[in-house]
């Protein structure tokens, strides 16, 4: 029955270059037009918020993401890149609509809050009047899906001829771009199969490449996502877990998980301690997660996840406790550089940032934090306004008695330690991402302590990976120049 319902469905006519609508505008939804009309299509974004389609519709993008306005620029001078706020607008123009909101954590509970989910459905469904897909990729609990069919066919005029289909996202900040161009996999949730042809025609370009697709249904499609980043948690929170072991027996935490990289069922990726995960992802997800399998009767299932999320909170108030020790035992009126306020490098986002949580914390043990970011400084200021904020580097850890990295950003990562010894009052640093050289600090003088290393660390060149270099994924994705 099935297999007859799904040929039926084939013979319809598809859209071999479909026109495509963006529905929000933010992170995701501003990443993805721009993307989509890089490789070819005529798309449409839109918003209900009139500075984003302005600021956008000008060229401008209202976030820092590497490569993603020039890309903007350049697509909106070739004319397939347009925004609105206009629904009805949208539902004239598009044959796939890929709704893009945000689904944060619910206020007073750990569940995802789809009131701009079902708005967007709505608000776009009511002017659907002819064959179209709607393509959900916001991240939402299993069960949504089949839901937002219903909801959709019931409020649209065109009724079951609209149908709906799941595309999750895998962006990485700082790499969004990249993994927009040339994604590691595309999954493809559908449920006849007209709507798993119009959605590889909406991704021909990418699947062209090679990328690896994998067909399902809805369900699937929706788990997928909270799976992988669940997943990706529980690695980073297990080796800082080690971490919490390696303090009380004076083992180091990089050595072990250097040993451990060597295994190819385990690898070196993301197996790297230190302040842990934050963003607005990973945190309410796993969240989410938890909270939806409580619904379904499955929370036992995944209940390691609320172990996962307290030793990823624990390594912040740890940190915390390395500054308090290092500066002899108190806070109070003690000068700290924070360096770093983005929850990672290559971004401005500070949702649930852990670096401005320690900031937080140690101004409010007394001690005076002076943060520093490459790129965000304005939303940390907004956020955090009883902070002080430095211009620059050498402003933020002048005259400082403890520097503490909570960003690993490049410009951190590589400042000579002889050259910031000169500006400092006291030569100490607790080292919160394992990113700054133990050898060369140690060198000059620093008194150099790291989550889950010995007093007297020496410099572990931990495991990386080409595709978390931003110039080689940009590359890869030929949004960037190969270098001369």
């Amino acid at each position: 029955m099935n297999h007859q319902h799904r040929t039926v469905r084939l013979v319809e006519p598809v859209a071999e270059r479909p026109r495509m609508t963006v529905i929000g505008t933010g992170y995701l939804g501003a990443t993805h037009a721009v993307c989509m009309a890089a490789l070819g299509f005529e798309v449409l974004g839109v918003d209900v918020d009139a500075r984003k389609i302005e600021a956008l519709a000008a060229g401008r993008v209202p976030f820092y993401e590497p490569g993603l306005e020039d890309l903007l620029r350049e697509t909106l001078a070739t004319g397939r890149l347009r925004f609105t706020q206009d629904f009805a607008q949208a539902a004239a123009f598009g044959d796939v609509h890929f709704v893009c909101v945000g689904t944060p954590q619910t206020k007073g509970s750990q569940a995802a809050d789809l009131t701009y989910v079902h708005a967007a459905v709505d608000a776009l469904g009511r002017h659907l009047r002819r064959k179209a897909l709607v393509v959900g990729k916001s991240t939402v609990p299993t069960g949504t899906a089949a839901q937002l069919t219903a909801r959709l066919q019931a409020v649209a005029p065109a009724g079951d001829a609209v149908e709906l289909a799941w595309n999750p996202e895998f962006l990485r900040e700082g790499y969004a771009v990249a993994d927009t161009l040339s994604p590691d996999r595309l999954v493809l949730g559908t449920s006849t199969a007209w709507a798993s042809a119009q959605l590889r025609a909406a991704f021909a370009p990418v699947i062209d490449k090679g990328t690896p697709v994998v067909e399902c249904d809805l369900a699937t499609a929706e788990l997928v996502k909270v799976a992988a980043n669940s997943f990706l948690a529980t690695k980073i929170s297990y080796i800082n877990a080690m971490a919490e072991v390696c303090e009380v027996t004076g083992a180091d935490v990089n050595l072990l998980a250097k040993a451990l990289s060597y295994d190819e069922r385990i690898g070196a990726r993301f197996l790297k301690p230190g302040l842990g995960f934050g963003g607005g992802c990973l945190p309410k997800d796993i969240r989410a997660f938890a909270a939806r399998a409580e619904e379904l009767g499955v929370g036992q299932a995944v209940a390691f996840l609320h172990e996962v999320d307290a030793i990823n909170v624990r390594r912040r108030h740890r940190t915390v406790d390395l500054v308090r020790e290092l500066a002899g035992g108190s806070l109070q009126g003690v000068r700290v550089a924070a360096l770093g306020a983005a929850f990672k490098p290559n971004s401005d986002d500070i949702r649930d940032a852990p670096a401005l949580d320690v900031a937080r914390m140690l101004h409010e043990e007394g001690a005076r934090v002076r943060v520093y970011d490459p790129q965000a400084m304005d939303n940390a200021r907004r956020s955090y306004p009883e902070l002080e904020y430095a211009d620059s580097l050498p402003a933020a850890v002048h005259e400082a008695d403890v520097v503490v990295l909570l960003t690993e950003w490049d410009q951190f990562r590589h400042a000579d330690p002889e050259m910031m010894g000169w500006l400092v009052a006291q030569r100490k640093v607790v080292d919160g991402r394992h990113a700054l050289d133990a050898d060369a600090y140690r060198a000059a003088g620093w008194d150099y302590r790291a989550l889950g290393r010995p007093l007297m660390p020496r410099t572990v060149d931990l495991g990386t990976a080409d595709a978390d270099s931003l110039e080689f994924a940009l590359r890869q994705a030929g949004a960037a120049p190969a270098p001369a």
